[in-house]
């Protein structure tokens, strides 16, 4: 799958997860940001993200996430090995 559909699928989830239509994620985004991306809609991140792509992180991987290209790079790595 590719970088750019990634991103606009986590554009679609990042919008439904924290309620804000307004978001516009680059891969540069991160929880500084975006006001309610806070550590408790990281978590509601990581499983909404694991049910679209029917993929399971670690719980030493996410915490990693500084920005969303890094969340982008863990799906690709994910999904090609899946």
């Amino acid at each position: 799958m590719e970088e750019n559909q990634i991103l606009k699928e986590l554009d679609v989830i990042f919008k439904d997860v924290l309620g804000n239509d307004d978001i516009i994620l680059t891969r540069d985004s991160s929880a500084r940001d975006i006001d309610e991306w806070d550590s408790l809609s990281h978590i509601q991140l990581v499983i909404a993200v694991e049910k679209h792509y029917k993929i399971k992180f670690t719980s030493a991987e996410h915490p990693k996430w500084k920005k969303v290209g890094d969340m982008i790079d863990n799906i690709e790595k994910k999904l090609a090995t899946a």
